[in-house]
């Protein structure tokens, strides 16, 4: 299993991408400013139910490449660490948008928001890259099992991202409200995620296999 200190550096980056706006927020937080929190919190359940489908499919396929071409992963990295810095140029170019500023939805049944929830997260782009470019750094076949930590690591991520993403589409509305009577935190806001997200690909980009 990872050691303690990698354990929680792992940790660290998970929080700084579930922190970061993408996909999978700017719609829980559009679906809970237009139809409120009990929808926000059913399409945070489809979301999660997608980080669990992506986690079994990260760990047993980065058990068979990591056996197979153990340095195929540098090209994953850098591929996520070109991604993460053209999301952090729609943060910060101008007329970027903040994932807060409203977005007219239609209303949608449990069923249908719980399926969109699912979807949207499938189709993230910035979870594909935390499981494929990410994740693979902080495995080390000398700790064990691969799949073991694999799946340890997926858990500690899915957990991270269901804490934010649920305490976002609670105060989403209160924050919505805020930022718009504040254009200058909006702005702040934006400029704080485009940091945070180059700050991520320099990070993948520029760290050794350990």
């Amino acid at each position: 299993m990872p050691h303690t200190p990698q354990l929680l550096a792992f940790a660290l980056v998970a929080l700084g991408m579930a922190l970061t706006p993408g996909p999978n927020m700017v719609y829980l937080i559009s679906r809970s400013i237009c139809q409120g929190r009990t929808a926000g919190l059913i399409s945070l359940g489809g979301v999660a139910l997608g980080f669990v489908f992506y986690m079994l499919c990260a760990a047993f396929g980065i058990t068979a490449l990591l056996i197979a071409i153990p340095f195929a992963y540098d090209a994953l990295r850098f591929g996520g660490a070109l991604y993460l810095l053209y999301l952090a140029w729609q943060a910060v170019k101008p007329g970027g948008r903040s994932p807060f500023q409203v977005r007219d939805l239609p209303v949608d049944g449990p069923r249908k928001l719980f399926a969109m929830g699912f979807v949207t997260n499938l189709l993230n782009p910035k979870i594909a890259v935390l499981y494929l470019s990410l994740l693979p750094q902080f495995i080390d076949p000398a700790n064990g099992s691969v799949l073991g930590q694999s799946l340890l690591l997926g858990v500690v991520q899915i957990m991270l991202s269901i804490a934010v993403n649920s305490t976002v589409a609670m105060t989403a509305g209160s924050i919505a409200v805020f930022l718009a009577r504040k254009p200058a935190w909006l702005l702040m806001q934006r400029w704080l995620m485009g940091t945070v997200l180059a700050g991520l690909a320099v990070r993948m980009a520029t760290e050794a296999r350990r």
